[in-house]
């Protein structure tokens, strides 16, 4: 039985070291693709404007073999990959929603559960009808000198404690 946990906080004392996390989350992700396809994967990134959002997922994305043009959501609310060999992979950005009852109306909920990855930025624009999430990782402008950061990671599924394991043991 899973019980949500919170990860003590990552240093990430640049851009390289955000880099770095994301692409040992894309190798774990990419070891429990069976998971993935069964389960689904939803990751909330929460943080101040310029944290490194979505540096995060553009590092994520490359990691997961796209090599196309990686968009920001921010106007067109949704951007779509396909990783993993047909793992619907969607990034989505909140920041412009004005109610959250805009989520329920784009029926953007079609777009989580199996065979799907989402990662959602300013999550709390959506919330309540934002489905569960396995894992959330909040940036923060925090650290040492101007480019650093700091990760705090929450764990809310089995699944994410499996594949935060993996991540954690390289950090």
């Amino acid at each position: 039985m899973h019980l949500d946990h919170e990860i003590p906080p990552l240093e990430l004392v640049d851009e390289a070291a955000t880099v770095r996390l994301a692409q040992q989350l894309a190798r774990s992700l990419e070891a429990h693709t069976s998971a993935v396809r069964s389960h689904g994967f939803n990751l909330r990134l929460t943080g101040d404007l310029g944290a490194g959002k979505t540096a995060f997922t553009r590092a994520l994305l490359r990691a997961l073999g796209v090599t196309g043009r990686v968009r920001s959501p921010t106007f067109e609310l949704v951007e779509d990959y396909d990783v993993l060999d047909g793992i619907e992979f969607h990034h989505f950005d909140f920041y412009r929603f004005e109610s959250p009852v805009e989520f329920d109306e784009a029926g953007f909920r079609d777009l989580f559960g199996t065979n799907r990855i989402t990662v959602c930025e300013w999550s709390e624009k959506a919330a309540p009808y934002l489905p569960a999430c396995d894992a959330q990782i909040t940036l923060t402008n925090e650290g040492a000198t101007p480019d650093s950061r700091r990760a705090r990671i929450e764990l809310h599924s089995e699944l994410a404690d499996i594949v935060f394991a993996e991540v954690l043991r390289e950090n």
